[in-house]
């Protein structure tokens, strides 16, 4: 692990205006390849560090959410299909603070853009969508960059007994079923 990011953080002192570029322009091009949000600032903290990978991602991710904004107008259609989905998870008349959003920006199983859906029904026009975007993608860009700052210090039997842990609890909270075959059920030894 540390070789690759020795390998990745010299790769950037070489290519040093094009990384964060392509970086950024990562972060745009991210809902058309169903990347999250967390997974690149996570990668922002690992390849730049905490400072500028926070930096980089905020830009990003700004940048992506004024993007969904011009398309969003654009496309009303699109709107009123998000405008549902926002409907059936939070319900029809639910009006969420700026705390609430900002809890809700971070929270890593919350789609990106329908949080943006709320900003966008909070605000009047782009100038305070665009500040309101900024704010509440700063924690987001912060925590998700910090994680990866925080996954570069593990040595690599650290990061093996963490995905160890990941799997097990992944398995714990498996759906635990029991798939009986009709014939089982059925069967004439328990008929008599």
């Amino acid at each position: 692990m540390e070789n690759i990011v020795a390998w990745a953080q010299e790769s950037l002192t070489t290519t040093s205006y094009a990384a964060p570029v392509l970086f950024i322009v990562f972060h745009l091009i991210r809902p058309f390849l169903f990347v999250p949000v967390a997974f690149i600032c996570i990668t922002g903290g690992l390849i730049f560090g905490l400072t500028y990978g926070a930096i980089y991602s905020l830009i990003g991710v700004t940048l992506s959410s004024l993007v969904f904004y011009f398309f969003i107008k654009q496309m009303p259609n699109l709107f009123y299909r998000f405008h549902r989905l926002r409907e059936k998870m939070f319900g029809k008349h639910r009006q969420l603070s700026f705390p609430q959003v900002m809890l809700l920006r971070v929270t890593p199983f919350i789609h990106f853009h329908l949080v943006s859906i709320f900003l966008i029904e909070m605000t009047r026009n782009f100038k305070e969508y665009a500040k309101l975007s900024i704010l509440s993608n700063l924690p987001l860009a912060v925590l998700y960059t910090s994680f990866g700052q925080w996954f570069q210090a593990l040595k690599v039997h650290h990061i093996f007994v963490l995905l160890g842990l990941v799997l097990i609890v992944f398995y714990l909270l498996r759906k635990k079923e029991i798939v009986m075959k009709w014939e089982d059920f059925f069967s004439p030894d328990l008929q008599k």
